[in-house]
C-alpha cells in the first residue's frame, strides 16, 4: 500500500493587473473591467456605467495606451514581467507548495489562478495581496472575489490571508536597502514618498464615527483602532517607517499622492502640487519613492520616472531620481517569504536553504 500523501498547500500572489498590450482595444478592455468594479468607482451602478461608457472609455484608452507604449518591454508589461518573476522566485523557495499569480483585472486572471490551486488539491491557500497598504479598492476587492470563489465550492479551502504589511520590518528594510545607495549617490535634498491616490470618500466611509479620518489635521499621525484599515493612515505609517530606516530628518521628506482621476475630492497632498512647491523653496535635487507599489509599473516608470522628471527639469530642477520598486530584489523575496511563513501552521513552511 502506498503511504497517504499530505495535500499540497497553495500560495496565491495577487496584484492589480495590466493590459495585455499597449494598444487602445486592449487598454479599453482592461479599463472597463477595472473601473466597473464598485469598490473602485463606488457610485450607483447606472451613474458608474454612464461615466465609464460616455466619459472615460471614449478618451482614456488612447491616452493610456500611449503611456504604456513608453514603458513596454519586449517581454511585455513591466508589472506582469516582475510579478511573474516574483512568482517563480517564490516557487523556487517553496518547492513543496503550489504557487500561482493572479491579477484582479486582466491576465493571468485571479479567479482562474485560484481555481488551479483548488484543482491541484490545495485545501489550505495562503493569499498574498501584494498591496502594502489596505484599500477597499485593492485588497478589499481582491478578497471579496476570492471569498466568493471559495464559498462557491463544495469543499471550501481554508484561506490564510497575509495582512497589510505597510510597516512590516522586512518590507521596510528591503525598500530602505534599495534606496540607500541611490540616495548616497545622488544626494537629494528632499525625498518624496509618493503613494497612489484614492477619493476622500473612501476614507470617510471607513470612519464610522465621522470624527477622525480627514476630520482632524493629525488623523494619520498614528495608527489607532479607528483608522486601523485607513489607506491614508497606512501610507503615512509607511513613510514614517522608511524615513526612520533612512535616517531622514522630518524636514527632508514629505508624503504625496499621485494618479487621481476625475473631479471628486481626492486625498492630499497631491504630488503634482508638492513637487512645484519644493522647486519654489529652492530644492534642486529630489528623490521619489513609491512604496505603495512592490513592482514597477505605469505609475512608477511613466508617471514619475518620465513625466514628473521632465516637469521637474522644465521647472529648473537639477535632478529627480526615481527609486525603483522592490521587484525581485533578494531582500524583498526574503521579506515576502517571511510574511507567507507567518500565516502557516507551526512548522508547515520550513525556511529555505
Amino acid at each position: 500500500m502506498s503511504e497517504p500523501t499530505t495535500p499540497p498547500r497553495g500560495v496565491l500572489l495577487c496584484n492589480l493587473g495590466t493590459p495585455e498590450a499597449p494598444e487602445p482595444p486592449q487598454v479599453r478592455r482592461y479599463l472597463r473591467q477595472f473601473l466597473s468594479d464598485p469598490r473602485v468607482i463606488d457610485i450607483p451602478a447606472p451613474v458608474r456605467r454612464a461615466l465609464l461608457e460616455l466619459v472615460i472609455l471614449p478618451r482614456r484608452p488612447k491616452q493610456s495606451a500611449h503611456a504604456y507604449r513608453k514603458i513596454w518591454t519586449p517581454e511585455g508589461s513591466p508589472l506582469l514581467v516582475h510579478s511573474l518573476a516574483l512568482r517563480d522566485a517564490v516557487r523556487q523557495a517553496l518547492p513543496t507548495h503550489r504557487v500561482e499569480l493572479g491579477m484582479r483585472y486582466g491576465e493571468p486572471a485571479l479567479d482562474a489562478a485560484f481555481d488551479r490551486l483548488c484543482e491541484a488539491g490545495c485545501v489550505e491557500i495562503t493569499v498574498v495581496p501584494l498591496y502594502p497598504q489596505y484599500a477597499s479598492s485593492s485588497t478589499g476587492s481582491t478578497l471579496e472575489l476570492l471569498y466568493r470563489r471559495a464559498a462557491a465550492r463544495w469543499h471550501t479551502p481554508m484561506l490564510r490571508v497575509v495582512p497589510p504589511f505597510y510597516d512590516d520590518a522586512g518590507f521596510i528594510a528591503a525598500f530602505a536597502a534599495l534606496a540607500r545607495p541611490l540616495l548616497a549617490e545622488h544626494a537629494p535634498e528632499h525625498v518624496v514618498f509618493s503613494f497612489h491616490g484614492q477619493p476622500e470618500r473612501h476614507c470617510h466611509k471607513g470612519d464610522r464615527s465621522g470624527t477622525h479620518c480627514l476630520a482632524r489635521p493629525d488623523c494619520c499621525d498614528a495608527i489607532v483602532p479607528i483608522n486601523a484599515q485607513c489607506y491614508r493612515a497606512h501610507c503615512f505609517a509607511t513613510a514614517r517607517a522608511l524615513a526612520g530606516a533612512l535616517a531622514l530628518a522630518p524636514d527632508r521628506y514629505s508624503v504625496a499622492f499621485q494618479s487621481r482621476l476625475g473631479r471628486t475630492p481626492w486625498i492630499r497632498p497631491f504630488l503634482d502640487e508638492r513637487l512645484p512647491q519644493l522647486r519654489a523653496q529652492g530644492v534642486a535635487r529630489v528623490a521619489v519613492m513609491c512604496p505603495s507599489f512592490v513592482a514597477d509599473c505605469l505609475e512608477t516608470l511613466e508617471e514619475i520616472g518620465m513625466r514628473a522628471e521632465a516637469d521637474w527639469r522644465a521647472a529648473g530642477g537639477e535632478a529627480l531620481v526615481l527609486v525603483p520598486s522592490l521587484n525581485t530584489t533578494p531582500a524583498w523575496i526574503d521579506a515576502l517569504l517571511a510574511l507567507v511563513r507567518a500565516q502557516a501552521p507551526h512548522g508547515a513552511v520550513a525556511p529555505s536553504a
